[in-house]
Formats: structure tokens, C-alpha cells, sequence
């Protein structure tokens, strides 16, 4: 059986839940779920890399396992790559590489990107006001990779590509979540129906859906996920409205894996364009899977990703 230690990590705002499983000889690969105000799920095919690498997952604050404090302010881009280099440098992860799933890959390319201030920066100096400030945090370094799991690099083009979705469903579904929307009725026992036709064909097409993915339903922070997102996957009201990194993706220059699944939120279209946008990038599509890839067929999710890490360091050696 694969080895695992967990415990708390001190942040920015409180303390979060960390697991490390695995002890192989390979550079740690850093994992990021999606949200926000999701957590990490209690089994996912990610692990069975740990004879490879150390895996590590770790809920982000206010999610899963880790504090949930209720102060809004906290559930800003910039506190959360603030996180993430806060977890990396308590479990010494000097070289790592990152995958991020979702509102994950959001985090992954705001903290390779260097975000500060609530806005992407492209160095390490600013002006405000007339006045030079550090623009922290800058661009990290030891970073060999990334992987962008179903991506959500742009809201405007996440909120397009649902609202597409949202037309092939019958006309009295889009009637019900058009309506709950314009009314504020979200919470509603038919908005909630409605919603999860949807769920079932573009977020999970497993059926029954995993405990897993049930647990994890039950348990999500909807201040978080309401403050940064907004009410549903239609509609983009929160802090993230304006988040898109499409004009910056060309920046990365590291090895970069974009996945998704065929039926997936993250439509192939669009992950496709993201990943034209990274030099050498590669691009999978997962054909039997909607957003949720890594429990719909995990151990293809898995040989994708091993093989491409384990390119990623034969490169490097």
C-alpha cells in the first residue's frame, strides 16, 4: 500500500488540511481542485502516482478538511496564490510540478503568471498612485510543469460555452433556470432539478455518481464558491467575472498538458484554443468523460498524465 502522511499547513487566514501520499524518486507533483469552495475528494486516480512522485493535495482554505473562516475578503485570487506558495515552500517543494483542476487551473496560471494587487503582473515592480511598489508574488521558479485539467483560463468564454450547452436542453429546463436566475430563486427545489440534467450530462455522466463526488457536493463552501463565482455555472457574478489569461498564456514557456473531457463544461474547443496558445503544449480529450475526467476514467486520466510527466523529466535530465 502506497505510504501517506497529512496535516495542517498555517496560511493566510487560518490553517489548511494537506495530504502527501507516496515517497517515489520522481519530482513531487502539486495538486489544485476546483471550486472554488470544492475540496479534495477522498480518492482520485492522482494518487496512483505515488510510487512515481510524492502527490500532494491540500483543501483550500475555507474548503474540505481546512478552516473555514467566514470573512469575504479572504476569497480573492490573490489570497489564494498567496496560499499556494505558502504550501509549497512549508513542504519544501523546491521543484515540483502543478496540476490544477477547474477554478485549479485558474489558481495554477494567476500563481505562474504573478498576480498581486488583484491584477496579473508582468514583472516585479508596479505604480501606484506615482509611487514604485513590489508587485508581489513574482513569477515562481522551480515549476517543471503544468497540467490544466478541464481549464477555466477565461470566465467570459466559461459563461459563453455553457450558455451554449444550456440551448440543447429542452425549452422548459432553460425556461426553469433562466427564470430562477432573474429571480433570485437559485435555492429553489426546481432550479436545483434543472440543474442537475445538466450536472449529468457535463459535469459527471457516471451513474450512479461516486460517493466521492456526492461527498463532495454535500460539503462545498457556497460563500466561497457564491463570493468568486456567483450563483450557477451560467451566470458569472463574482470576483472572478473579468478573470481571463488568454492574452498572457503565450508567456508560459514550460511543458504544459491541457486535458478535458468530450461532453466536459470545459468544452474541447476551448481547451483547445488554450492549449494553441502555449508553445508545445499538449491537448487530450477524455471521450467517455464530462468535467469530472479523473473519476469518470481514471486510469486513462492517469497514464496520460504519468507518461507525461515522466516525458516532461526525461527532457531534463
Amino acid at each position: 500500500m502506497t505510504k501517506f502522511t497529512e496535516g495542517f499547513i498555517p496560511v493566510t487566514g487560518g490553517n489548511v488540511w494537506y495530504r502527501k501520499t507516496g515517497d517515489g524518486e520522481g519530482i513531487p507533483l502539486l495538486v489544485m481542485h476546483g471550486g472554488p469552495g470544492s475540496s479534495t475528494m477522498a480518492s482520485d486516480s492522482i494518487q496512483t502516482l505515488g510510487e512515481q512522485r510524492p502527490v500532494i493535495h491540500y483543501d483550500q482554505l475555507g474548503s474540505g478538511k481546512s478552516d473555514r473562516p467566514t470573512d469575504p475578503s479572504l476569497w480573492k485570487v490573490e489570497r489564494f496564490v498567496e496560499e499556494l506558495g505558502q504550501v509549497r515552500s512549508a513542504l519544501g517543494l523546491t521543484e515540483v510540478h502543478l496540476l490544477g483542476h477547474s477554478w485549479g487551473t485558474m489558481l495554477a496560471a494567476a500563481y505562474l503568471l504573478g498576480f498581486a494587487n488583484g491584477s496579473l503582473v508582468d514583472g516585479t515592480v508596479k505604480r501606484e498612485h506615482g509611487e514604485t511598489t513590489l508587485a508581489m508574488p513574482t513569477k515562481p521558479v522551480g515549476v517543471h510543469s503544468v497540467t490544466f485539467s478541464s481549464p477555466a483560463l477565461s470566465a467570459p468564454l466559461w459563461e459563453r460555452d455553457q450558455r451554449a450547452y444550456l440551448k440543447a436542453f429542452p425549452q422548459h429546463v432553460q425556461n426553469v433556470i433562466e427564470r430562477c436566475e432573474r429571480e433570485g430563486t437559485t435555492d429553489s427545489e426546481a432550479y436545483q432539478d434543472a440543474m442537475m440534467l445538466f450536472y449529468k450530462r457535463h459535469v459527471c455522466r457516471l451513474d450512479p455518481w461516486p460517493q466521492t463526488i456526492l461527498d463532495a457536493f454535500a460539503v462545498t463552501n457556497h460563500q466561497v464558491y457564491q463570493t468568486m463565482w456567483g450563483a450557477s455555472e451560467f451566470t458569472v457574478t463574482g470576483t472572478l467575472k473579468t478573470f481571463d489569461v488568454t492574452g498572457r498564456l503565450s508567456e508560459l514557456t514550460l511543458p504544459s498538458l491541457f486535458t478535458c473531457g468530450r461532453y466536459d463544461e470545459a468544452s474541447p474547443e476551448t481547451t483547445a484554443y488554450y492549449a494553441s496558445l502555449v508553445a508545445g503544449a499538449r491537448f487530450h480529450v477524455f471521450e467517455h468523460s464530462a468535467h469530472m475526467t479523473i473519476q469518470e476514467e481514471p486510469e486513462e486520466f492517469a497514464r496520460i498524465l504519468k507518461a507525461f510527466l515522466k516525458d516532461v523529466e526525461a527532457e531534463n535530465s
